[in-house]
């Protein structure tokens, strides 16, 4: 599939299957950490289904010009996404070849200089120039974890990012999930700090599975004095 601009050939090819990705390591433990809760309460509320792509640090490719392009977001999500048939293992995704381009690519910045800000044109592009200008991903969200800065840039009608302004709760209204995504300030496992989180269209914060545990292990508990407040033993 081939889309052309006024001095951009982009191809929409799969990567070849003896192509050797670059294994450059996660720059901090935080990374997956993210991006794994991020997940998690999508899964737990049912909003993986068929056809949804959500990945951390994968691979997305587009060929301009003849030359292979790989950016990988730190976490990203598509819909109407190809399944893979004969229990083949994901490598890479191609939009618009294998699906959706994605509603919502991120990052997460570190201590490290890096190109989440790099609207570098030249091969190969920054990231910035990438989802903005080749993929048009409609979201790119930044995020500071140390500080819980979150940027959100949304695609204008010129094809430019335009970075949007929260919503009253401090929330951004993420059209392609049908979520809004925010930061909530909190600890996690072995992990305190900020993190992003999603909460659906009533402000109704969609929890993770240990705080599901934790709120229903409060309602037993509540039930129990009840109930013997009303003279009745519990069953054990």
């Amino acid at each position: 599939m081939i889309a052309s601009t006024a001095d951009l050939k982009i191809t929409w090819e799969k990567l070849p299957e003896d192509f050797i990705l670059d294994e450059e390591p996660v720059e901090n433990i935080d990374q997956p950490l993210l991006a794994s809760a991020l997940r998690e309460i999508l899964e737990i509320a049912g909003l993986i289904v068929a056809g949804i792509l959500v990945a951390p640090n994968m691979g997305i490719c587009a060929t301009l010009n003849g030359k292979l392009v790989i950016k990988a977001p730190d976490w990203f999500y598509a819909r109407n996404v190809q399944t893979l048939e004969n229990q083949e293992i994901r490598r890479s995704y191609t939009p618009n070849l294998e699906g959706d381009i994605p509603a919502i690519a991120m990052e997460f910045l570190s201590a490290t200089p890096c190109d989440e800000y790099s609207s570098k044109p030249t091969y190969p592009p920054g990231k910035w120039y990438f989802y903005e200008q080749v993929l048009r991903v409609p979201i790119y969200a930044i995020f500071e974890p140390a500080t819980g800065l979150l940027e959100i840039y949304q695609l204008d009608s010129s094809g430019k990012y335009q970075i949007q302004q929260p919503d009253a709760n401090n929330h951004y209204w993420i059209a392609g999930v049908g979520l809004f995504l925010g930061v909530w300030q909190g600890t996690k496992a072995e992990r305190s700090g900020y993190w992003l989180r999603w909460w659906d269209e009533s402000g109704q914060m969609l929890l993770w599975g240990a705080e599901m545990v934790e709120r229903e292990r409060q309602r037993s508990e509540r039930l129990a004095a009840q109930l013997r407040a009303a003279g009745i033993e519990p069953e054990a």
